[in-house]
């Protein structure tokens, strides 16, 4: 979606200026993404919201923000986290197949491993920690073939069908 933005926010970057820009003409400005015709769908409906119910300004609290059409947990919890700068941890599928595989956290769903998370991760690495649990999980404790062998944590973690080194 950044790469998608970045075109139209200069001009169009307030609820009100992408109220303005009208569903039609942000799917021409969306459309190389995902889900794109849901995705502006619910922009639109979003940025009404904000306009009619919070003077054009996103609300600091989950209630409000899950409240808006298409934002569910994660989301709320990566604006209050990202924009905000408020302790909130955003479980996406990364960071719950690391929480599980690693044993940091284990949980059968996403607000299990999110509640843990946030009692277990020291106070001082909160902020950060989702981004930096998502890109272990997205480009080391990959699905599919973890990188066992090139982990910085693989003495730690409790994962016990690890990798082998590939050997030569």
């Amino acid at each position: 979606m950044n790469l998608a933005t970045r075109r139209f926010f200069p001009d169009h970057g307030t609820p009100a200026g992408i109220l303005a820009l009208g569903e039609e003409g942000l799917l021409e400005h969306i459309k190389t993404i995902n889900f794109f015709r849901t995705k502006a769908r619910n922009v639109i409906a979003t940025c009404r919201m904000l306009v009619e119910q919070h003077g054009g300004e996103v609300p600091l609290d989950r209630e409000s923000l899950e409240a808006l059409p298409g934002v569910g947990r994660k989301t709320a919890n990566v604006v209050l986290n990202t924009a905000f700068r408020q302790v909130a941890m955003a479980v996406d599928t990364h960071i719950f197949r690391v929480s599980n595989r690693t044993n940091i956290a284990p949980g059968k769903d996403v607000v299990e491993v999110e509640k843990k998370l946030l009692k277990f991760v020291p106070r001082e690495f909160l902020m950060d920690a989702h981004h930096w649990l998502i890109l272990h999980g997205r480009y080391v404790c990959v699905a599919r073939k973890p990188k066992c062998p090139v982990c910085g944590i693989a003495d730690l973690c409790e994962y016990r069908a690890k990798t082998l080194p590939a050997t030569q």
